[in-house]
């Protein structure tokens, strides 16, 4: 199982560029653009009167999860070109999203976030990365400097969290609290691509805690290695767990991902895992489909070239196909079910938006 969503919520991206990747971004299908828009209508009915975006009509002035929900909208719709500055309905949803993360999501004096609306750490590293994306974004600088100091003592968390002291197989990775002695791939991710887009707005992320998530990560490539540490298997997945756990087409598309935003492009773990994926793609009956979904987009993106052609016409086909009448997806399979449409639908935006280039995380 490659997450569980506290329960129900967890389910981005890369930094440089790739050299072996066009500089011209390929053509947005009309029907793929029309999807988006549909898509982005829907979810703006989903925004409640604090602010939030979530299913339920919950009107707690933090409702579970709405944190890490919001988090996921706010960058959806940013990711087609949706700013809180813009005079448009959908800007002026982002902005009110925003203004409901500063005020109502209250960090601990740690800089814990995911305390606020229970969503633990996978709802950090979400949240996390929604304020590094979302910094210089709007023309309010008093705003802006929020966002950045509470980015920032956001960033300490995940760093300091991540030297807990664990065993030498979950060294390196994060899990459901920032004392845990454990570590899973799933939340790892998540913690990975905040401190990557923070270093992208400009913050100090020490090389030395890439590193460590890095060895973290290869470690979950289920192949044995040689005596120099080289996969022999070069067409194997990553598990939810270095010591086990199953293959899966989700965690191996986070696994991939995450470790070309490290700039790991062609470590072996990544080659292995992108034929892992040609042989494995999304299914709409898996459990953690929109979660996986979402990292096999953008993961097989960098890849460029067939895997990144096929991984598109793959992503699209199913994901229109799957789209209801009123714009929104919703998930139907395992504990991703309880998870709810706005959030199948901000990942299923994000993950046909992979072309857009807005978001700074997404950029070449």
């Amino acid at each position: 199982m490659p997450l569980r969503l506290c329960p129900f919520i967890s389910a981005l991206l890369l930094l440089a560029s790739l050299p072996h990747l066009s500089a011209q971004a390929p053509t947005i299908k009309p029907e793929v653009k029309r999807s988006i828009e549909n898509a982005s209508r829907w979810l703006l009915t989903q925004q409640r009167t604090q602010g939030c975006f979530l299913d339920e009509n919950k009107q707690d002035p933090v409702p579970q999860h709405s944190g890490a929900m919001t988090s996921l909208a706010i960058m959806a719709l940013s990711s087609i070109g949706h700013m809180p500055t813009d005079p448009t309905p959908e800007g002026r949803a982002v902005d009110r999203a925003l203004q409901f993360m500063m005020e109502a999501i209250k960090p601990t004096e740690s800089g814990y976030l995911g305390q606020s609306d229970r969503s633990r750490m996978y709802g950090h590293g979400i949240m996390t990365l929604m304020l590094a994306e979302m910094i210089g974004q709007n023309q309010d600088a008093n705003m802006d400097k929020q966002l950045r100091n509470r980015l920032q003592n956001a960033i300490d968390l995940i760093m300091r969290s991540q030297d807990v002291v664990k065993s030498e197989v979950n060294r390196g990775g994060w899990r459901y609290e920032p004392g845990s002695s454990d570590s899973d791939i799933s939340v790892s991710v998540w913690q990975v691509m905040a401190l990557r887009a923070a270093n992208n707005a400009g913050l100090e992320v020490p090389k030395e805690a890439i590193d460590k998530a890095v060895a973290y990560i290869k470690r979950s490539y289920r192949s044995e290695r040689d005596p120099q540490g080289f996969p022999l298997n070069m067409e194997a997945g990553f598990s939810y767990e270095p010591h086990g756990g199953r293959q899966s087409f989700s965690t191996t598309a986070a696994g991939i991902l995450s470790l070309q935003v490290c700039a790991e492009y062609n470590a072996p773990e990544v080659l292995g895992g992108a034929n892992f994926l040609m042989k494995n793609p999304p299914g709409v009956k898996e459990p953690w489909f929109y979660y996986g979904t979402y990292y096999y987009a953008q993961g097989m993106f960098q890849r460029g070239g067939e895997q990144a052609s096929i991984a598109r016409k793959t992503t699209e086909d199913l994901l229109l196909s799957l789209q209801k009448d009123d714009g929104s997806w919703r998930p139907e399979n395992g504990n991703e079910r309880s998870a709810g449409p706005v959030y199948a639908t901000a990942l299923a935006i994000l993950s046909l938006s992979v072309h857009h280039h807005y978001l700074p995380i997404y950029q070449k």
